[in-house]
């Protein structure tokens, strides 16, 4: 605490010489430098206080099988770096890896346009995530499955075809449909390439084509 003297002159009794005192006068040098500490605290403070959670994962659905024509309504549901959640579908972008397929427009809606799969991805800066939706043939009465009857040996991959009938128009759906084989320890899928396992006898699998409850079939016989 600073004190500054000021002369002042007391009166003069019965003609004396006038006696010069000091009068003392307060500085508020404190209050200054206690009140800058207070205003910096604060900024810190609230600063830290105030910083927006960080978006780390998004999970995105439904994953869909609808006719050409329909649509269906994606969602997003973001995860932040506090734990916290929140929807976020209207404000990430969209997008379809096969726009022929189906298309989503910036809100999320999936429009299906023709058979075939489509990943849809909703992105927000480097944060994404995605889901398939397959579109069918709208009507579809009949599929065909190429090849009908094939033979090979254990090991040896088959990629097969189907062509879907709907209103008297056929199109190729092959990959629209879903596959299975009869026995899955000797014939397995990955989209609609079979792979077949070594045997030890001949084994007769039925490869199944199906889509919107319309279904195929062919056979496939594999030797040892």
């Amino acid at each position: 605490m600073a004190w500054q003297g000021q002369a002042r002159t007391a009166p003069r009794p019965n003609g004396a010489h006038g006696v010069t005192i000091a009068k003392k006068k307060y500085k508020p040098q404190l209050w200054t430098t206690y009140s800058c500490f207070l205003l910096v605290v604060l900024a810190v403070g609230c600063n830290g206080f105030f910083v927006s959670p960080v978006l780390t994962t998004m999970a995105v659905g439904p994953q869909a099988t609808i006719q050409q024509g329909s649509t269906v309504q994606m969602s997003a549901v973001g995860t932040y770096n506090d734990g916290s959640s929140n929807q976020i579908t209207s404000s990430i972008f969209w997008d379809s890896s096969a726009p022929d397929v189906a298309v989503v427009n910036a809100s999320g809606l999936v429009t299906g346009l023709l058979p075939g799969k489509t990943t849809i991805t909703g992105a927000s800066s480097t944060v994404t995530g995605s889901t398939t939706i397959t579109v069918v043939l709208t009507g579809l009465t009949d599929i065909t499955i190429s090849p009908a009857t094939l033979t090979v040996t254990g090991g040896t991959p088959v990629t097969y075809s189907a062509t879907g009938t709907a209103g008297g128009q056929k199109l190729d759906i092959t990959s629209s449909v879903t596959w299975t084989a009869s026995d899955p320890t000797v014939v397995t899928f990955v989209g609609h390439i079979a792979t077949t396992q070594t045997v030890q006898v001949p084994t007769l699998v039925t490869i199944i084509a199906s889509s919107d409850n319309v279904q195929a079939t062919a056979t496939l016989l594999v030797n040892p």
